[in-house]
């Protein structure tokens, strides 16, 4: 290979650029880990009303205080969008998402525990809620 050094390095080259690349399939955090912040091994109404305080302050991209539809993007359907606008100016405020989250959290805790664990996130429910907050 010392004829050829400049093989050696386009390979190590190559290897760094795909070892830096993200890994657009990684499976996305565990909820439990990631918002368990008393670790007890479950997320209760209030670590995810912080999580969805965090979520709003990280979508809110124009300063308006409000999220609209292009915001939100595809974490949350058209039709979910609309039902969550109580006055219908095509927003979320605030106050308007952190109700969603709460109301989507009371859906999803199915055995009426006041308490989210990893069997009730993997259900429909609970990816819906882990897709608007992740």
């Amino acid at each position: 290979m010392k004829k050829y050094p400049h093989v050696n390095l386009a390979l190590g080259a190559i290897i760094i650029f795909f070892l830096s690349v993200p890994s657009y399939g990684a499976p996305k955090p565990d909820p439990i880990t990631s918002y368990d912040s008393d670790n007890d091994n479950t997320i209760d109404l209030a670590e995810i009303t912080k999580v969805a305080n965090d979520q709003f302050t990280k979508l809110e991209s124009d300063n308006d205080d409000t999220l609209d539809a292009k915001e939100i993007g595809r974490k949350l359907s058209k039709k979910a969008f609309l039902k969550a606008d109580p006055d219908k100016d095509a927003t979320l405020s605030k106050n308007e998402f952190i109700a969603l989250t709460e109301a989507m959290f009371t859906s999803t805790d199915d055995d009426n525990d006041g308490t989210l664990d990893d069997r009730e996130f993997k259900t429909k429910k609970g990816q819906a809620l882990l897709m608007l907050l992740q």
